[in-house]
């Protein structure tokens, strides 16, 4: 067993609400002893954390599908771990768990998400621990329910995917291209692009970094959208807007292009396109799909089983201490893939 009195616990706590950009001020690191875990815990030492862009609104004291992180509480983050110390006959040491961990090396107390235990045994016979970050973890799963249970593609239909090279993007257009869809991805930059077409199958990519959003959709939507798996929102859901087919499908995901905004959100002008084209708009929260995640991930090991999905993580080493710089990335573009941080080996 491990010796617990000689273990401390870094953590990255919130010191301040951000307006804007996320700073260092906002941030506060602490020492905190390890304790032994209470009846039905289980200690988990934590080796990967998932850096995702939600968590910008995590941040911010709202009304929101989940409660904002407390000030001076541990910042919210799912992660693998590995158990150290279990009082939980379901657990037992060395098992790799994922579940909401929290910035920090050590947790007793993971957060529950609802409809699903607090702590999952991952299956690494399916897929590597950051795999279980990814594409069988909460963006594999966001995919998975936003396209297929909102999106509902039909074989031949034209589905865009914004934010196309990150960690649900890659997933969403891959599993279109396998429901029989014509995929157009967005990202930035023609790495991105090159990788999303030539890695992922994707039928083409348009790059919003150096060239025009709407040229490319014209370009390569000649016949308009059926879905659009959003994820970025801005000007970039304005222009699909104004390409809609008829009975289109909007999955709206995320807006990471506004969400560190100081001022209130830019909503859409071209909205007058979902009553023309009688088309529909729906935001999904993938907490909702809890329940349903093992079939989600059955039918997903086999897709990557078989070659027909791939699934690429942007790893990022230098432990808690890394956290906030490495959250950065997200807001500028730079991971490339899902993005996720090492805390331990």
């Amino acid at each position: 067993m491990t010796a617990l009195a000689s273990l401390v616990n870094h953590q990255l706590r919130l010191a301040s609400r951000p307006v804007g950009p996320i700073s260092a001020d906002n941030w506060q690191f602490i020492e905190a002893p390890v304790a032994e875990p209470a009846e039905g815990q289980v200690l988990v030492q934590t080796l990967l954390l998932s850096l995702d862009p939600a968590m910008r609104g995590w941040l911010n004291d709202a009304r929101s599908y989940i409660p904002p992180v407390g000030i001076g509480e541990v910042m919210r983050a799912g992660g693998i771990g590995r158990v150290l110390v279990s009082r939980d006959p379901a657990f037992a040491p060395g098992d790799l768990v994922s579940g909401l961990l929290g910035a920090q090396e050590y947790c007793a107390a993971a957060q529950a998400i609802p409809g699903s235990r607090a702590l999952q045994k991952i299956d690494t016979r399916l897929g590597s621990p950051s795999q279980w970050l990814n594409v069988f973890g909460i963006p594999g799963m966001t995919a998975y329910f936003g396209l297929l249970d909102v999106g509902q593609p039909q074989p031949g239909d034209t589905v865009v995917v914004s934010g196309a090279a990150g960690a649900v993007g890659q997933t969403v257009g891959q599993l279109a291209r396998i429901k029989g869809c014509r995929v157009v991805g967005i990202a930035g930059g023609p790495a991105k692009c090159q990788w999303v077409v030539r890695e992922l199958g994707f039928d083409a990519c348009i790059d919003y970094k150096s060239g025009s959003v709407r040229d490319g959709l014209k370009q390569h939507c000649p016949k308009g959208v059926d879905i659009y798996f959003d994820n970025v929102g801005g000007e970039i859901l304005d222009h699909v807007l104004a390409r809609l087919r008829p009975k289109a499908r909007i999955v709206l995901c995320g807006a990471i292009s506004q969400y560190n905004a100081t001022g209130a959100m830019v909503g859409p002008k071209n909205y007058m396109a979902l009553l023309v084209q009688r088309a529909r708009m729906e935001g999904m929260v993938v907490f909702d799909y809890a329940p349903r995640f093992p079939a989600a991930i059955a039918e997903l090991a086999g897709y990557l089983k078989d070659g027909r999905m791939k699934s690429r993580e942007d790893i990022v080493d230098g432990g808690i201490a890394a956290f906030p710089r490495a959250l950065d990335m997200l807001f500028s573009g730079q991971n490339f893939g899902k993005l996720v941080l090492k805390v331990a080996d």
